[in-house]
């Protein structure tokens, strides 16, 4: 397989698993603000920060991943000196 496309690949696939993880982790932190309300008001405080949680933790994760996981193939596919 080519080193690029497999670089890029690996990139992408490490983007997209760490956006996932990175929003559910930032909707659990953001979640527990509202843990002190009464049940009424804790679903709609929760209702309230879920969606910039999720935003907020996967673009993120989308950046670390990929920035990792592009590391990881460039040095995972390095070719040796001749």
């Amino acid at each position: 397989m080519n080193r690029v496309l497999t670089c890029t690949l690996l990139a992408l696939l490490a983007g997209f698993f760490s956006s996932y993880v990175g929003g559910q982790i930032s909707l659990i932190l953001h979640n527990q603000k509202c843990q002190n309300q009464a049940w009424g008001f804790q679903q709609m405080c929760n209702a309230w920060e879920t969606p910039g949680a999720i935003w907020q933790g996967s673009t993120t994760g989308m950046w670390t991943g990929t920035v990792l996981g592009a590391f990881v193939g460039g040095t995972v596919t390095r070719q040796g000196r001749k």
